[in-house]
């Protein structure tokens, strides 16, 4: 370990870091970092001891009389940050939270998941998931409100699109933190986004998604300053009435010794036995998983039919209607595609309750049923009813209360995290309902 210090060291003296960000997330996914100078005398004492900080100022982890814990920064994920000056050269390190003592604190999200993929190795799986966090890009109008950056729709070009500017420099400047970036392109709704990239290990992913919304904000901020502009990103799952909403769409997989246990091309649909049960885990669990994949009030906004994102629970083959999808995609790329979560969600708690709902499943060889091969959104209420297939969660309020009745997603979240969640989700929910908008006045002064 010393030596891998040293190296670091050495390599952050070469990259001319003037500054080191200690970064971790609340409960809600949120970024929160600690900024100190480098100073090379002092980095090795950082890395083996820590830095301690104050927990009881961060939602959802220590009390007031408890409040002492550490930041260990992971040092696998030293990443200098693109966009930040080169005469102040900043780099980021991802921490575990920990106690005091120096144990693993309960209440660290990225150290749940971390301790769910230790449980899965011992069963001797890896899960790969690869997200598709999709972003709008604003405007302002002449009274300063928010507006879409363009009018353009999926997969246009530019000069419709306006984003293809943006979307290149995004693009390098993620390459240059370590991104794969496999495509990127206007999505349908007017200044909508996406910039995809690759599969990989779940806990390096979900330090990714992090990186991801935190680097795009940055850039896209520091543009249009250059260019003394008014854009800005918002991940916000419905920023705009009656336009499509911004999702997060999860493709996963479990591989074994290498190979891909989902993939069978024998079987009727490509997915083995096993496969059809994580769907089937999934399907099963999906009502509550709501709450943790789509965690905001805004979330079930994005969930209403006619807006391509999925409302019912339910598995098709390449049908984009519902709420897993299986892409035509065969052999060590056989995966599939859980279509409800929204950026807003926390990655690392997200990713530890769909790999329970999958891995219980496949633990109890839960079917999943016949995929569907019809389009859901033509169905009315009682043809769906009829063919045994429900909705998901219509609000928060819903959605959480769902989950604290779910005793495998509660013990998946164990009980600080769990608790402190549903403490934030009831406190969000009554802030939501007492606030009177706009529609009621519209609506209702008249009456």
């Amino acid at each position: 370990m010393t030596e891998k210090i040293d190296e670091m060291i050495e390599r952050m003296q070469n990259d001319y870091i003037k500054f080191v960000r200690l970064q971790f997330v609340d409960i809600h996914g949120v970024p929160k970092s600690i900024a100190l100078p480098s100073k090379p005398e002092e980095m090795e004492s950082l890395f083996h001891d820590g830095l301690l900080f104050d927990g009881s100022s961060i939602e959802g982890f220590a009390d007031i009389s408890s409040s002492d814990l550490l930041l260990k920064p992971d040092i696998n994920t030293y990443s200098p940050l693109s966009w930040r000056p080169e005469e102040s050269a900043t780099c980021r390190f991802i921490c575990d939270i920990c106690t005091s003592d120096g144990d693993p604190y309960p209440g660290d999200p990225r150290s749940l998941l971390k301790n769910a993929l230790k449980d899965l190795d011992k069963k001797g799986y890896t899960y790969n998931i690869g997200p598709e966090p999709e972003f709008y890009i604003l405007d302002e109008d002449n009274l300063g409100y928010p507006i879409p950056s363009d009018n353009a729709s999926n997969f246009d070009v530019d000069p419709a699109d306006k984003g293809v500017d943006f979307r290149r420099e995004l693009s390098l400047n993620l390459e240059e933190l370590n991104f794969k970036i496999e495509a990127n392109h206007h999505e349908v709704g007017p200044g909508q986004n996406e910039i995809s990239f690759k599969f990989d290990d779940a806990l390096i992913t979900a330090d990714a998604v992090i990186t991801y919304k935190q680097a795009i904000k940055a850039i896209v901020n520091n543009i249009a300053e250059f260019n003394n502009q008014k854009y800005s990103v918002t991940f916000m799952p419905k920023p705009f009435n009656g336009v499509e909403g911004s999702g997060m769409h999860c493709h996963q997989s479990l591989f074994k010794n290498g190979k891909n246990v989902f993939a069978d091309p024998d079987a009727e649909y490509g997915l083995s036995d096993k496969g059809l049960y994580f769907i089937g885990g999934l399907l099963k669990h999906a009502f509550p998983l709501t709450a943790i994949t789509n965690p905001t009030v805004n979330s079930y906004k994005r969930l209403v039919p006619g807006y391509e994102a999925p409302v019912h629970i339910s598995y098709g083959l390449k049908n984009r209607s519902a709420l897993i999808r299986v892409p035509a995609a065969f052999g060590e790329s056989t995966r599939i595609e859980y279509r409800s979560p929204d950026p807003t969600c926390n990655p690392y708690l997200a990713f530890t309750a769909m790999l329970a709902a999958g891995m219980d499943g496949i633990k109890n060889k839960i079917e999943p049923g016949e995929p569907v091969n019809y389009n859901l959104f033509e169905l009315s209420e009682e043809e769906l009813e009829s063919n045994g297939i429900n909705p998901l969660p219509a609000s928060l309020w819903e959605a959480y209360h769902s989950l604290e009745n779910s005793e495998l997603l509660m013990n998946a979240l164990g009980p600080q995290i769990g608790n402190k969640f549903l403490d934030a989700k009831y406190a969000e929910w009554d802030d939501y309902r007492v606030q009177v908008f706009n529609y009621e006045q519209r609506k209702y002064l008249d009456i």
